[in-house]
């Protein structure tokens, strides 16, 4: 089976309403929506986002331009079409852009390979499980009053979660201690209470506040400085009882090695638009394994259920439902946990009507 031809289509699905962590302004999220075609009538689906829909013609265009490297090509052949695509950006630089945009296609083709066999991605890949923990992320944002945020804690407790994620980084960090706490009293002891700082703290500062936010039993505390100062997320980390988490904005498992090296957090969190698509997300799932590293799943929650349900050292996705819009298809949320579909590929497929709602021109 060869692939025929790549297409994409864009979009800009706006947020429920604006949203902030410390250090981003949400309104919308504009992605590129891939599908690969192969000659017998197949097609292999994949996307890339940008907050905002900043920049998205810039990651259409790097899409089209590895065009010529995917065309043609066996579709049992998606190892090496990475590694063309990832040498062929060399003078480009392999970070940012040109590595969401290798993902995008990358996860694309995974998903007609697992359609061409008739097989679910996790499957295909060695299943280890049917059902993974998630955590509701689509909430507790830094820009929520108190009254917001025990609200959302109450929906996500009666939606069936039992985890959770809270936004943190005010400039007074008793504010931050102070929504912690209410939240903590909301959903009580038994609910797992985790805090994303989003790079938005010094080092001093970081430990500080994980000193006092020892009380509240938080299952971790992630991106608490800059993705960049490895030296300093190990510094928080040893200075702290609480796990780290990290490794959203690293790239590809060249990066994900450095933070493991670094002994910068407790629990990597790779990204599958970052990492590089599933292809690499498995290469770092496997790095991860070899130091008995766990594992979390950075958004991308429908396509990186194929990942959590072949890696036997991931130990959650995170719940985001920004995307949930673009699929036909819904996940499963049973008692705290995703269901992990046995739908041929990837199991999500894109919606037409949505695609056609929020056409981006």
């Amino acid at each position: 089976m060869k692939i025929s031809k790549l297409t994409t289509q864009l979009v800009n699905v706006p947020l429920d309403k604006p949203i902030k962590t410390a250090i981003h302004d949400m309104r919308s999220v504009g992605c590129v929506l891939v599908s690969v075609h192969s000659d017998q009538g197949l097609v292999g689906e994949g996307y890339c986002f940008t907050l905002n829909a900043l920049r998205l013609k810039a990651f259409d265009e790097v899409i089209q331009s590895y065009t010529p490297l995917v065309g043609g090509q066996d579709v049992d052949f998606v190892e090496a079409i990475w590694e063309q695509i990832y040498q062929s950006v060399n003078p480009m630089g392999q970070k940012g852009i040109t590595i969401g945009a290798l993902a995008a296609i990358d996860t694309a083709l995974w998903d007609l390979k697992g359609k061409a066999l008739n097989q679910p991605l996790h499957r295909l890949f060695g299943a280890c499980r049917s059902r993974i923990k998630t955590y509701a992320s689509g909430g507790l944002w830094l820009s929520q009053t108190i009254d917001e945020l025990i609200s959302d804690a109450q929906h996500f407790v009666d939606q069936g979660f039992r985890s959770m994620k809270i936004r943190v980084g005010k400039d007074n960090w008793r504010e931050d201690v102070e929504r912690v706490r209410v939240v903590r009293e909301c959903i009580g002891d038994d609910i797992e209470l985790l805090a994303d700082a989003n790079q938005a703290l010094t080092v001093k500062q970081a430990i500080k506040l994980g000193h006092k936010l020892e009380p509240y039993e938080l299952a971790w505390l992630e991106e608490p400085v800059g993705a960049q100062n490895l030296q300093g997320h190990a510094e928080v980390r040893s200075s702290l009882d609480m796990p780290i988490a990290s490794g959203e904005t690293e790239y590809t498992r060249y990066g994900m090695r450095a933070m493991v090296d670094a002994k910068a957090c407790d629990i990597l969190m790779p990204d599958l638009q970052r990492i590089g698509g599933l292809t690499e997300m498995r290469k770092v799932a496997a790095i991860a394994a070899s130091v008995d590293m766990p594992i979390s799943t950075h958004i991308f929650t429908e396509h990186s259920l194929s990942i959590a349900g072949s890696s036997p050292n991931c130990i959650s996705v995170e719940h985001m439902p920004w995307y949930t819009p673009l699929f036909n298809e819904t996940m499963e949320l049973e008692a705290g946990e995703l269901i992990i579909p046995e739908r041929a590929g990837t199991g999500f497929t894109f919606n037409k009507e949505t695609i056609k709602r929020f056409q981006f021109d």
